[in-house]
């Protein structure tokens, strides 16, 4: 929020004060749809990750909360963990150390569970904030919580608050960008979807500035313009294979996965 002390009354406050931070615009990142696959329109997606050639989901909704193990080619579920606590919201999900992390919402939980077994967690970490989006850089976790700030974290293994080392606030010469949602650590930059945004911003992750803009409006029509699609049907959910050097994006009960690179 901008404030204005002059008293002079010659000062229309309706009008919005353009925040100074002195840092350009973003600039345009062109992509090229490489592959269409299917996606499971039924899921809320929430959080994407590739690891060793599997399509790992984390999806969210009250009740219908899951963690999947899905075949990229089709679509379909290899392996389905429903959290039967119908008071669980999932969230984000990242792969860390041979262990998987979901976050939830509003429940100030994350669950680990061992990459080999994703029916039961092996563990269950308290955390104070909200969850929205997560991912990691091999040694921190790190987490959006629907603010302009991304958290990196030391996870813990006994259940405990974990330790927060560092916060980055993510800035574009616009002022703060709120509502920051699935994450995604690419080549030293964050990735990072806005909530109800067709934009996926490229962050600088030394001082948190928005140095690129990917545009995705029209996307899913574009492949698929007979689907008909609910308001909460956003943009979400950034995957990343670092060995095959492919990028994959879906959302929330898109009936459609693409495989992107940048141009």
């Amino acid at each position: 929020m901008s404030c204005n002390n002059n008293s002079s009354g010659d000062y229309d406050e309706t009008l919005p004060v353009p925040a100074a931070f002195n840092i350009s615009a973003p600039s345009q990142i062109m992509f090229k749809v490489e592959a269409v696959y299917p996606h499971d329109p039924t899921a809320f997606t929430q959080g994407l990750e590739m690891h060793n050639g599997k399509l790992y989901e984390g999806t969210g909704e009250l009740g219908k909360s899951r963690l999947r193990v899905v075949d990229l080619k089709t679509g379909v579920s290899e392996k389905d963990h429903l959290i039967k606590d119908n008071t669980i919201f999932g969230e984000g999900i990242t792969i860390l150390n041979d262990k998987l992390y979901q976050l939830t919402w509003q429940n100030n939980k994350i669950f680990v569970y061992d990459l080999n077994d994703i029916t039961t967690p092996v563990n269950t970490i308290n955390w104070s904030r909200e969850g929205w989006g997560i991912t990691n850089d091999g040694t921190h976790l790190i987490i959006s919580d629907g603010t302009s700030k991304i958290y990196y974290v030391q996870p813990h293994e006994n259940g405990m608050e974990m330790k927060i080392i560092k916060i980055l606030t993510v800035i574009n010469n616009m002022g703060e960008v709120k509502e920051l949602n699935e994450l995604e650590l690419i080549n030293g930059f964050l990735y990072a979807n806005v909530w109800f945004s067709d934009d996926i911003l490229k962050i600088d992750t030394s001082n948190g500035h928005v140095v690129g803009v990917l545009n995705m409006k029209g996307l899913l029509k574009q492949y698929d313009p007979g689907t008909a699609i609910s308001p909460e049907a956003v943009l979400n959910g950034i995957a990343y294979d670092s060995v095959a050097n492919k990028m994959y994006i879906t959302g929330k009960k898109w009936p459609k996965l693409f495989e992107i690179s940048f141009q």
